[in-house]
């Protein structure tokens, strides 16, 4: 399964919103529940979905969202009516507790600036969100001798994923980029993979550019035996990749994902 394979997987779920919680200065935590989440497959690592949400005037049809995100699916939801239809955007799973029918997401906050973000803020218990299984962008590969995770803040909650499920023999790096030092999260990693927390010094510092600097300062010692997973900004997850292909590493063998871009919203 990977980033590609996200649209022949059906699959649609609803809930509402439990509760909130500001782990960080900069993430919000959204516990969502329902009955549909019991059924919800639980595939680890970066599991991920399209989360569709209310809108902001109360008038949202949640019967515009399909049950599979593949050219279908998508006309039908862009068919629906513009000022009704739920907007949507890609997250991923921070822990799933299918026994009491209850989802964890983590959503970066940064100001006013997006759709979720401001959303997850501001979100009240009862309200109703939808969602679509997507399955999973990285799946480990049998023979791989070292494994490389490197993302910023808004990767950090499937790179945690990845570290909980990796097999406790993994030999890795993981390099997680956040806004400031208090954004550090406690994470569940093999004894031999080494979490690397670069938290920018000045707020005006363009995202993503220490966990590049990182990635370019590695170079792999068995380059045809590592597995890459990057995600976050698009620069960063472009360079990154660029760099560990041209150091020898198979593109094969780099699951890559651009969440967003500096300058883009949402």
């Amino acid at each position: 399964m990977a980033f590609t394979d996200g649209r022949k997987i059906g699959g649609l779920y609803t809930a509402e919103v439990l509760r909130t919680d500001r782990v960080t200065p900069h993430m919000v935590r959204v516990t969502f529940t329902g009955e549909d989440l019991k059924r919800l497959p639980v595939r680890g690592y970066d599991q991920w979905f399209r989360l569709f949400l209310p809108r902001r005037n109360g008038q949202t049809d949640f019967a515009a969202v399909p049950e599979r995100f593949g050219m279908a699916g998508y006309l039908k939801y862009l068919t629906a009516k513009s000022g009704t239809r739920p907007p949507f955007r890609n997250y991923t799973v921070r822990e799933l507790r299918p026994d009491l029918g209850e989802l964890d997401v983590d959503f970066v906050a940064h100001g006013d600036q997006g759709i979720a973000g401001p959303w997850a803020r501001r979100a009240q218990a009862g309200e109703r969100v939808a969602l679509i299984d997507q399955g999973r962008g990285f799946d480990p590969i049998d023979d791989a001798g070292f494994v490389l995770l490197a993302g910023d803040e808004s990767a950090l909650p499937a790179i945690a994923g990845i570290l909980r499920s990796l097999p406790r023999s993994t030999a890795g790096l993981a390099i997680i980029e956040i806004p400031t030092a208090d954004d550090m999260q406690s994470v569940e990693a093999p004894c031999g993979v080494e979490v690397r927390w670069l938290a920018r010094t000045d707020p005006h510092e363009r995202p993503g550019i220490l966990a590049l600097e990182a990635v370019h300062a590695y170079s792999p010692a068995q380059p045809a035996s590592l597995q890459a997973y990057l995600a976050g900004e698009q620069r960063c997850v472009a360079e990154s990749r660029r760099h560990l292909v041209t150091a020898g590493v198979p593109k094969s063998r780099i699951a890559f994902t651009g969440y967003w871009k500096v300058g883009r919203a949402g």
